[in-house]
């Protein structure tokens, strides 16, 4: 048994010669840290659409994107106390800030997307300098006010509106003669010298399709030893051999990530049920078209900078494919042996809603209701997968880890994750009930920077102390005047328009909010992996 302290918003030594003000018994309950979801879709464009596409589908009971204030709500009762939004558009980060800000509860924070404009693209095509790049990149982050670097279908959204309908690891542009392989080589060395904690934050090619295991491989390959991050990994898993010409890759990525300390990835495991799909990848997503359940999608270009692309999707356990990639996530979370370097996520609501964390978790602390779920799926891949014979089962440290204490590490978030002297007095108490998911369902305790938010599973604040995370970056602005010209004359408005100042940052995120520019790191190469 043991005390924590909590004064002025974070965790404190016990002072000598003076009694708590407040005393809160969590007898018989086990506490961690306030838990954080490095990879979810919930402010942003596609949100909104998604949202409007579905409105007549769902019940409000039966929601799988909800709004701001729900999903704040909704979060907190897990226990989750910090959130980040992977795709925020430069031309859109306004709106992602300002629907982030009234998301209540919740730490916040957003990835920039890069890699598919016409003028980076341009530049990189025509061998621009590393020290230009990192310029463009910084003044990106900057201007955007994100906290790390996305790359989606790298050059393969570009490529899509001169009508290449793929675009492989080592296949050229046919506009701006420049490969995946070129973009990601060159990003993750830009992110990684200019010091952002979080590395390149990748969505590699191929996504959904059978056979794309080759080339994700090669996508981490051509990050050269630099620290690089795959995300949603689940999507890019698959084999073109077995059943309906498609398997599982999950070993061979556990393997190679097992090998190469560099590298991170978070899972965006499925869920069974409905739910609708919101990407960037409009090549991916106009493929998908056709699956859409109900029969409804959208796809469009966003100001020649990215897509969107929404499609609904219900996903079937007795269905092969649905019940393959199923199993592939859970299959890359058990393989995987440090904890520290795989992150669970649905890649919300893309595999299926956050709500469903709880559930996932009971599947992997508990080998034996897996086994009852594999019970469940297609025959073909219950009786072939590798999924039934793994033992390994978390435990409630791994759990912590890999749904705290690795994310804001991985997310340079120093005070977070914790409860060690002078973090941030972020925290989750739960009873143990019947089952995991029973467990995790719903926190009888959360503080949010040492304010209480939710007691016995019902939020009891509408807000409370947050902070939005942005990254520190140096931009040189002598360099500027070498991607102006260009920038403008592709979107057709003035570079100025692009810029959120810090004044304006805080007045959009204003009201309990406030604004934390993350350190920068050492650049790290990691080439004797």
């Amino acid at each position: 048994m043991a005390s924590l302290f909590i004064e002025d918003g974070k965790f404190v030594s016990p002072a000598l010669n003076r009694r708590p003000d407040r005393c809160i018994d969590v007898n018989r309950q086990f506490v961690m840290a306030g838990a954080i979801d490095i990879h979810t879709h919930i402010g942003g464009g596609k949100v909104n659409l998604s949202r409007l596409l579905m409105a007549d589908v769902f019940e409000p009971s039966q929601r799988v994107v909800w709004p701001t204030l729900e999903t704040g709500a909704m979060y907190s009762c897990m226990g989750y106390t910090t959130c980040f939004e992977p795709a925020m558009l430069l031309s859109a980060a306004r709106h992602t800030h300002l629907e982030l800000a009234d998301t209540p509860l919740l730490d916040s924070g957003a990835y920039v997307v890069l890699g598919n404009e016409d003028w980076l693209l341009e530049a990189l095509g025509q061998g621009v300098s590393d020290e230009t790049l990192r310029a463009m990149v910084a003044w990106s982050v900057r201007a955007s006010q994100a906290m790390a670097v996305k790359v989606v279908n790298p050059g393969g959204i570009n490529a899509f509106r001169f009508n290449q309908r793929t675009l492989d690891i080592d296949q050229l542009h046919v506009r701006w003669g420049v490969s995946p392989r070129d973009v990601i080589r060159r990003l993750t060395a830009a992110v990684d010298d200019l010091g952002i904690a979080h590395p390149l934050h990748v969505h590699a090619s191929n996504l959904g399709v059978p056979g794309n295991v080759t080339s994700t491989l090669q996508t981490l390959e051509a990050s050269e030893g630099r620290r690089i991050h795959l995300t949603h990994a689940q999507f890019n898993c698959y084999t073109n051999t077995g059943p309906y010409g498609m398997g599982s890759g999950a070993e061979q990525l556990a393997d190679y990530v097992n090998a190469h300390s560099n590298l991170t990835l978070d899972i965006g495991q499925i869920v069974f049920g409905q739910t609708v799909t919101i990407s960037a990848d409009t090549v991916a997503q106009f493929r998908n078209r056709n699956y859409g359940k109900p029969a409804r999608w959208y796809v469009n270009d966003i100001e020649c900078q990215a897509g969107c692309g929404v499609i609904p999707i219900r996903y079937e356990n007795r269905q092969y494919v649905h019940s393959l990639q199923w199993t592939i996530g859970l299959e890359l979370m058990l393989l995987i042996e440090d904890p520290w370097r795989v992150f669970l996520t649905t890649d919300h609501p893309n595999g299926g809603p956050f709500t469903s964390y709880p559930h996932l978790m009971r599947l992997l602390m508990d080998k034996s209701f897996r086994q009852s779920m594999l019970e469940q799926l297609h025959p073909q891949v219950a009786a072939n997968t590798q999924l039934r014979s793994i033992d390994r089962e978390y435990s409630l440290a791994e759990i912590a880890i890999a749904t705290r204490a690795a994310p804001a590490r991985i997310l340079g978030l120093e005070r977070h994750g914790t409860l060690c002297e002078g973090a941030v007095a972020d925290l989750a108490a739960y009873r143990q009930l019947d089952n995991w998911e029973e467990t995790f369902t719903r926190a009888t305790l959360v503080m949010k920077a040492g304010m209480e938010v939710v007691r016995d599973g019902v939020v009891c604040a509408a807000h409370a102390p947050c902070t939005t995370h942005v990254a520190n970056v140096h931009v040189n602005h002598e360099l500027v005047p070498n991607f102006q010209s260009s920038i403008e004359n592709s979107l057709r408005m003035p570079l100025n328009a692009l810029v959120l100042s810090d004044g304006e940052m805080s007045d959009l995120i204003r009201r309990d909010r406030r604004l934390a520019r993350l350190p920068t790191v050492p650049a790290r190469c990691n080439h004797a992996d």
